[in-house]
């Protein structure tokens, strides 16, 4: 037990009574010769000064129990300014310390918190894409400056009602956010056409549902990337011409000195390599107008097995897990020429061709088609750039296969996702939403 604690206070404080008692008793006793007498008289001496001394005893920690209930209700209330001051030594003392350190770390981090909340509202409000928090009720309860410029004039969306906004919105805006679904879509500003994207999350804030739009610009940087994408359009067919019209000049020049010269034997090999080169040509050419003119889908009613079984026929595969009892809904030719052509590639792979496989798995919002090999892979540079159109890493590929299932899966609402498969080789999914098939019913 400390001296100088509460304990030892109060220890100190008791002893003193108990001794100034004890001699007050003997005293009395000797006084009035008679042990009771004394006893009463040291009680009736001592009492008053008693309460008064631990009253005085008991204050300064009363008063210090008071301010630290006062400063935690202030806490509470997030009013973490307050401090106490005290010179004691004890446990009490040691309290209050602990509750001025813990009040002087809430405000750092209060300070600190409301600075990164600074930070964000700065960059949010400041930043080009229109941002729109929308509350259960349907009532908006965050716009930033580009949400109010694009959506009312400038003017604050709080409280307002998101469904109006929508309804006073350009048609094509209100359809992209009827489809619940990311996208894109164009609206005529200033008499020009600007592209947007949209983008729907939801989320919980504070235990209640909320939807967060996003409606990014996009059209300078379409602009941009579709230069791009022109310029390696036009380098990559002019390599390819190229590498055929040089040997068809050089066999032209040659095929007529053999021609003069009356050598009808070489001649012949002559006309087959042209006709070799032009063919290639000729199928290159096709390949991009394909790729330029895919129609949009018509969905029908598939049925799996012989589905499947028609593409064995094409590139033979080991079949995987079971196949789904419920009908597929899809373009028939586009969803078989994606298959046939990752089946060729597949094949292609560097594998063993019977370790080729494909599997369909149905979820409860998609079909999943996966095909997969056990060859070498790609490394990271090309996953990331696989479906992107004129990109190949095959000496004679023209780039177009991998984007033209993006193409076709994008067209059905679907996706393409490549993934590098442990143990190596590769899986290709082609991921293909379930939808009403109204028409089926029909």
């Amino acid at each position: 037990m400390r001296l100088l604690s509460l304990e030892g206070k109060l220890a100190a404080a008791l002893a003193a009574a108990l001794v100034a008692a004890a001699v007050l008793a003997a005293w009395a006793t000797t006084w009035f010769a008679s042990a009771w007498y004394g006893a009463a008289a040291a009680v009736l001496v001592l009492a008053l000064p008693a309460l008064v001394f631990a009253r005085q005893l008991a204050h300064p920690v009363a008063s210090l129990i008071r301010a630290l209930s006062g400063s935690v209700v202030a806490f509470r209330d997030g009013d973490f300014s307050f401090s106490i001051g005290t010179r004691r030594s004890d446990e009490v003392g040691e309290l209050v310390a602990a509750h001025n350190e813990l009040g002087r770390v809430l405000r750092e981090q209060r300070q600190h918190l409301f600075q990164r909340e600074l930070l964000l509202d700065t960059v949010v409000q400041n930043t080009p894409t229109a941002l729109v928090l929308v509350e259960p009720g349907g009532h908006v309860v965050y716009a930033n400056v580009s949400a109010r410029q694009m959506l009312n004039g400038g003017r604050s969306l709080a409280g307002e009602r998101f469904a109006e906004i929508v309804a006073s919105a350009p048609e094509a805006l209100a359809r992209a956010i009827g489809s619940g679904a990311d996208g894109l879509f164009s609206v005529a500003f200033d008499n020009e056409d600007e592209t947007f994207h949209l983008s729907q999350r939801e989320f919980k804030l504070q235990g209640r549902a909320h939807r967060l739009y996003q409606i990014k610009r996009l059209t300078r940087e379409l602009a941009r990337q579709e230069v791009m994408t022109w310029k390696k359009v036009i380098r990559v067919i002019s390599h390819e011409l190229n590498n055929s019209l040089g040997p068809i000049r050089s066999l032209s020049h040659s095929g007529r000195e053999l021609a003069r010269l009356g050598d009808a034997a070489r001649l012949g090999i002559v006309f087959d390599t042209i006709e070799e080169r032009t063919r290639h040509l000729e199928g290159f050419i096709n390949g991009y107008a394909r790729f330029a003119k895919l129609p949009l889908p018509r969905p029908e009613r598939i049925e799996w097995a012989p589905f499947l079984a028609a593409l064995a026929r094409h590139y033979p595969f080991r079949a995987v897990g079971a196949v789904p009892e419920q009908p597929g809904w899809f373009d028939r030719a586009q969803v078989e020429q994606v298959l046939i052509n990752l089946l060729k590639n597949a094949h292609e792979s560097g594998g063993a061709a019977d370790e080729v496989e494909l599997g369909v798995a149905q979820g409860s919002r998609e079909v999943r088609i996966e095909v997969a090999d056990r060859g070498s892979g790609m490394s990271e540079t090309v996953l990331a750039n696989a479906l992107l159109p004129f990109y190949s890493t095959k000496r004679a590929g023209s780039g177009l296969g991998l984007a033209l299932a993006r193409e076709i899966a994008e067209a059905h609402g679907g996706r393409v996702h490549l993934a590098n498969r442990h143990g190596g080789g590769l899986a290709v999914t082609l991921a293909l939403p379930i939808v009403e098939r109204t028409e089926a019913r029909d």
